[in-house]
């Protein structure tokens, strides 16, 4: 849907901002909000009153608000960040700017409530904006690019000056516009959003659909007819009668962990050389090169022969927590060499006579889960070390079949893949829409009123 322009405009003096609306006003935030007002307003109140608390992580990068938690102004009166109903937060340091953290504050306990100190808090003027327009100000693209070029600071530790936002420039309208303009912005962000979340739940969907056929077929085999037999393993089930239940190690020639302790100095990583396999390599869609890390080429042929990898080898992590299981695996792919594995990765070099690596490592992914929760130690972090790695168990049938079984699943990963990609695509384009929408209507590049004003602004009941 296109949106028409103003009928008037004129130059705003503003080199990002180019023309606006005739009849909009240039003003700076300063002149529109307070910022950062005083926590005097709730000093008065008993010390162990209960107020909101909101820490960075209770508030949204979609204006939502976790309000689960209340402190006694006592504990927060110092040290945090003040606000009330009403007012609009910005998340000031990186990347939470970036991410669009902020807020529309409601719901507060006692209307009124205290957070993290990284927030910068803007009080609008009621006679000249409101929390609501204010608030998709504060979202806009221009806004947020160019706080991020204001940003001061190193690294992680960036963040975007309260005078950026004081002095912010933008056209405002008169406040029934800015109100109209929010409505629509209300409600055509909710359409979008909505069209976002059913490619998100599509997307869940595929990858769930795309687990079960893999899951199926390394499993159970391709043929639905076949006679089956208890394998004997928990977690496995029934097996096709003439695969083959044994340990892991009973069709590996060779396996080995990384190095430990002083085997790998900071000293001897390089700019290239030897690829170290970590942890986030591994993954169970397949290797994951990333950041890659390298040794020294001669420390690595000197010291670490041992632990080299070579395509085909089945790669295992041997570390895992609540977003990255234990257990999971990958085949080391063509071009690997040089390198090596490190500490808590185990190669596990197989009998290509006997299986197909990728064969191996599809089932090994299917078990991960539960070998976690069987095989692991530790609480925050499951580790299972190489000895007991070898003992998983793996079912196999023939290596042709094993091939056949291959070739489908990545038939049907890639046909699935295709469909999640797709869904990935429609959602980014709809993301920039959103975007897109935001900042032409808070700088007066698209007219809204003939669609927004009678929506917005209730007509008064006769006296």
């Amino acid at each position: 849907m296109s949106f028409p322009r103003y009928p008037e405009y004129k130059d705003s003096g503003v080199e990002w901002l180019g023309e606006v609306p005739g009849h909009w006003e240039l003003l700076r935030v300063r002149q529109v909000a307070t910022l950062n007002p005083s926590k005097s307003e709730v000093a008065a109140l008993p010390p162990e009153t209960e107020l909101s608390f909101l820490p960075m992580e209770a508030i949204g990068e979609d204006g939502r608000l976790d309000l689960q938690r209340t402190r006694p102004i006592l504990e927060v009166s110092s040290g945090y960040t003040y606000f009330r109903d009403g007012d609009v937060t910005i998340a000031k340091i990186t990347p939470c700017f970036e991410n669009g953290k902020g807020a529309v504050i409601c719901g507060l306990v006692g209307g009124a409530g205290f957070g993290t100190t990284e927030l910068i808090v803007a009080r609008p003027k009621p006679e000249e904006t409101t929390s609501e327009y204010l608030h998709w100000v504060f979202v806009s693209q221009p806004f947020r690019k160019l706080g991020e070029a204001s940003m001061y600071g190193a690294g992680g530790q960036k963040r975007v000056p309260d005078d950026f936002v004081r002095d912010f420039r933008l056209a405002f309208p008169p406040l029934r516009e800015q109100c109209a303009i929010s409505a629509f912005l209300d409600r055509e962000t909710a359409k979008i959003d909505a069209l976002v979340a059913e490619q998100q739940n599509l997307i869940a969907l595929l990858k769930e659909k795309r687990q079960a056929l893999i899951s199926h077929a390394v499993t159970k085999g391709l043929d639905p007819d076949v006679r089956m037999k208890d394998s004997g393993v928990a977690w496995l089930g029934e097996v096709p009668a003439h695969w083959v239940v044994l340990a892991l190690s009973r069709i590996a020639t060779e396996r080995c962990d990384g190095p430990f302790g002083s085997g790998i100095k900071s000293e001897h990583y390089t700019d290239s050389g030897a690829l170290v396999v970590r942890l986030q390599n591994i993954r169970s869609n397949g290797f994951y090169v990333g950041e890659p890390a390298f040794l020294e080429l001669e420390y690595f042929e000197q010291e670490l022969k041992r632990h080299e990898v070579v395509p085909g080898d089945v790669l295992i992590a041997g570390l895992g927590d609540e977003n990255n299981v234990v257990g999971r695996a990958c085949v080391a792919p063509a071009g690997i060499s040089p390198a090596l594995v490190k500490a808590d990765c185990f190669r596990f070099r197989l009998d290509g006579g006997v299986v197909a690596a990728a064969f191996v490592a599809a089932q090994l992914n299917v078990s991960a889960v539960a070998d976690a929760g069987r095989l692991a130690n530790g609480s925050t972090r499951s580790r299972i070390p190489l000895s007991v790695m070898a003992t998983r168990v793996i079912a196999l049938p023939s290596l042709a079949e094993q091939v056949e079984i291959v070739a489908f699943a990545e038939r049907e990963r890639a046909a699935i893949d295709e469909l999640i990609n797709e869904a990935e695509t429609t959602i980014a384009l709809l993301r920039e829409r959103r975007t897109a929408l935001i900042s032409a209507a808070v700088t007066g590049k698209i007219d809204v009123r003939h669609i927004a004003v009678a929506s917005a602004i209730p007509t008064p009941e006769p006296a």
